[in-house]
């Protein structure tokens, strides 16, 4: 049972920055695609980026040039770098492993972007 457990969430000022770890357990991390999700309150769940198992990035519209997303294979985490955060930002931030048959998630971590 693959487990994911994300950190580095809370509440930053419009125009500050936070950086979001996911470690994730199990073997063969390297191998699998992971991403960032995040849910505001009364909408969808959406795709915030992903990093494949080559370090390709893929990222949504809305966070382009100010979220990075990375990895380290060698401590089987995956980070987001969250820059020039907006109040549009808010939401709670979801880590996913993606693999053939099926996909995990982590519990996920608050992230609050206000004045």
């Amino acid at each position: 049972q693959v487990q994911l457990v994300e950190s580095g969430g809370g509440l930053v000022q419009p125009g500050g920055s936070l950086r979001l770890s996911c470690a994730a357990s199990g073997s063969l991390f390297r191998i699998y695609t992971m991403g960032w999700y995040r849910q505001a309150p009364g909408k969808q769940r959406e795709l915030v980026a992903t990093i494949n198992s080559g370090s390709t990035t893929n990222y949504v519209d809305s966070v382009k040039g100010r979220f990075t997303i990375s990895r380290d294979n060698a401590k089987n985490t995956v980070y987001l770098q969250m820059n020039n955060l907006k109040p549009e930002d808010t939401a709670v931030y979801y880590c996913n492993q993606r693999r053939t048959t099926r996909e995990y998630w982590g519990q996920g971590t608050q992230v609050t972007v206000s004045s």
